[in-house]
């Protein structure tokens, strides 16, 4: 029965977080309860064997487990970094020598690998996007050939070391478990330092011709050349009222169309042979330019989550930026309405896109997700503050960054002395990261509210609740009966078979899951893999690891791949293009080096 019951959590597990029906870490946590139910009533009730099954405080282990801990301390170091200025100044090189695209290209997957190798790679791309869209326009190139660049870059330099992805620590903690010792600091860095090379080199040939060239030039005009979808309210007195969409010649004269008309909280479908009435909103879709200049000479009012008033237009200091929802951000989950985005952030949100598509829904009725795309009308003077805060990234040209205040040099300071001590091996990762991070805010690099805002809670979460379920596959013999029924059939071609094997399998998972829930629901496989095979587990853990952490083939298998998403203009099929060669690759890379470094 125990069997059966984990299988049946693994299989439900890995149906919701591919899903996205339900948060990862509501997911995590649903998980977790039922684990600790089973554990609470399996016994009493005969379901379970105790010696079969996780006690209560292996099940609540996860939230004290060694990785858990340090990553979130690594989030504080990274916020650290990022607050300091110290990660922004990096954009002072890209304008200084960036003079070509291949140049360009170049420096910044540089950069970018080398910063992710001890920075957190989210919060290394959300304060690089915004400095590589100002140098790509300053340059005249498009947007779309350095964005996907920009994120797999990230992910080149995380594996490079075992603080440079939380996925990394993590495995390590399954090793360390396994009674085969935790990964050092840089035991990731040979195989990693070629996969960064290998990974940088393709982009260099082939971005030119797999990769779009959608956007380009100033960001106002990118603005102006892209359509989006919001409401237009007609108004007592417009020339409009009485008239259909198709007597009005809305499509010919300002190369805007009508998609639907809401009336009295009704839908109509079919607005070129409607009347139209005073009150009437309009769904349109056109150019941002062409909506203005409509709402100018047809008495037509722009709605967005709010009357838009005539004034407010008619100021000179306004200016349009685009702004994506942050990863961690507040906002995600909200409707614009329940969040008071107009008075929060004194902007109006004229247009709202979606991994490349234009929604239709009223905008103030739309959920909000991370990496969804705003369209937003504000004075010029509010801009700065916009960009200070943490819920959106403003995809606008930034000033040249600047460092507060000689704080940036302690933040670097200070990490680099956590890297040193730990490689060392004078202090374990896990002190070294809570010292580093308690130091973080006694010099002020950021405050105590400022750091706890650093930790990404949701991967936090992720992982305190699948932890124990990793436990239980291996407690139950769920892991050694999966590894018997599917990499158990290919154990007979030898152990290397199985380790190329794994790694694909882990590829595949983590392009549609949580790369932590990839990692550790595989970790246990991966451990029971090489006892039964009679071989070392490290190198099949290592597949592992660098499998979760390299997710190219879909713009939602990776945080950073979702935040470029919109930012880049980019439909779905381009990560395809240019990612499932990229993985292929690494994965030949990795299953042949991998027993060279860490032999069978």
């Amino acid at each position: 029965m125990e069997l059966f019951l984990v299988i049946a959590l693994l299989v439900a597990a890995m149906f919701l977080f591919s899903s996205e029906r339900l948060p990862v870490e509501l997911v995590s946590l649903l998980v977790l309860g039922t684990l600790l139910l089973i554990c609470i009533a399996g016994p009493a009730t005969g379901l379970v064997r105790p010696d079969k099954w996780i006690t209560l405080e292996e099940g609540l282990s996860g939230f004290s487990n060694p990785a858990v801990v340090t990553v979130a301390a690594m989030f504080v170091l990274s916020g650290g970094l990022k607050k300091t200025g110290a990660l922004a100044v990096v954009g002072r090189m890209l304008v200084r020598w960036g003079r070509n695209q291949t140049v360009l290209l170049f420096l910044m997957m540089l950069i970018v690998g080398a910063v992710s190798a001890f920075a957190n790679n989210t919060a290394t791309v959300a304060v690089l996007l915004p400095v590589v869209l100002m140098v790509c326009a300053r340059r005249k190139l498009s947007t779309s050939g350095f964005l996907i660049p920009l994120s797999f870059a990230a992910q080149f330099g995380g594996v490079c070391t075992l603080i440079g992805t939380s996925t990394n620590l993590l495995v390590s903690s399954f090793s360390e478990k396994a009674g085969m010792g935790a990964f050092r600091m840089f035991e990731f860095g040979q195989l990693g330092c070629i996969l960064l090379a290998a990974g940088m080199l393709y982009l260099l040939i082939t971005s030119r011709w797999l990769l779009p060239a959608r956007r380009g030039g100033e960001l106002t005009e990118a603005y102006q050349l892209r359509e989006y979808v919001t409401e237009v309210r007609v108004m007592p007195g417009s020339p409009l009222v009485a008239k259909t969409a198709s007597e009005s010649r809305l499509s010919e004269k300002h190369d805007v169309i009508v998609l639907e008309i809401l009336r009295d909280q009704q839908r109509i479908w079919t607005p070129e042979e409607t009347r139209l009435r005073a009150g009437d909103i309009l769904l349109v879709r056109g150019q941002v330019k062409n909506l203005l200049d409509l709402r100018a000479s047809t008495g037509l009012e722009i709605e967005s989550e709010f009357k838009l008033k005539d004034e407010t237009l008619a100021e000179q200091d306004l200016t349009l930026v685009e702004a994506l929802v942050a990863p961690r951000s507040r906002l995600a989950g909200h409707t614009l309405a329940s969040a008071d985005f107009r008075w929060r952030y004194d902007a109006i949100v004229l247009a709202l896109q979606r991994q490349g598509h234009l929604l239709r829904e009223k905008l103030a009725s739309v959920r909000l997700r991370f990496g969804d795309a705003l369209l937003l009308l504000l004075r010029k003077g509010d801009l700065p503050r916009l960009r200070a805060n943490d819920n959106l990234i403003v995809l606008s040209e930034v000033e040249t960054p600047t460092l507060r205040g000689g704080k940036a040099l302690v933040a670097i300071g200070i990490i680099s002395t956590v890297v040193g001590l730990a490689a060392l091996g004078i202090a374990p990762i896990l002190v070294c990261a809570i010292v580093g991070a308690v130091l973080m805010v006694l010099v002020r690099c950021l405050t105590i509210e400022q750091a706890l805002e650093a930790i990404d809670w949701k991967v936090i979460f992720l992982l305190a609740g699948v932890l124990p379920l990793g436990l239980a596959l291996q407690r139950s013999g769920g892991a050694q009966y999966i590894t018997e029924h599917t990499l158990g059939t290919v154990a007979q071609f030898g152990p290397l078979v199985a380790l190329a094997v794994l790694y694909f399998l882990t590829a595949v998972l983590t392009e549609f899951m949580s790369n932590n829930a990839a990692a550790v629901l595989l970790a246990p496989i991966a451990i029971s893999t090489a006892a039964g095979l009679g071989v070392e587990a490290k190198p099949f853990l290592m597949a592992v690891a660098f499998a979760a952490s390299t997710s190219f083939a879909t713009p939602v298998g990776y945080q950073t791949n979702t935040m470029v998403y919109s930012a880049g203009g980019y439909r779905f099929t381009d990560f395809t293009k240019i990612g499932v060669p990229l993985n292929l690759i690494f994965w030949a890379l990795s299953v042949y080096f991998i027993p060279k470094f860490w032999p069978f």
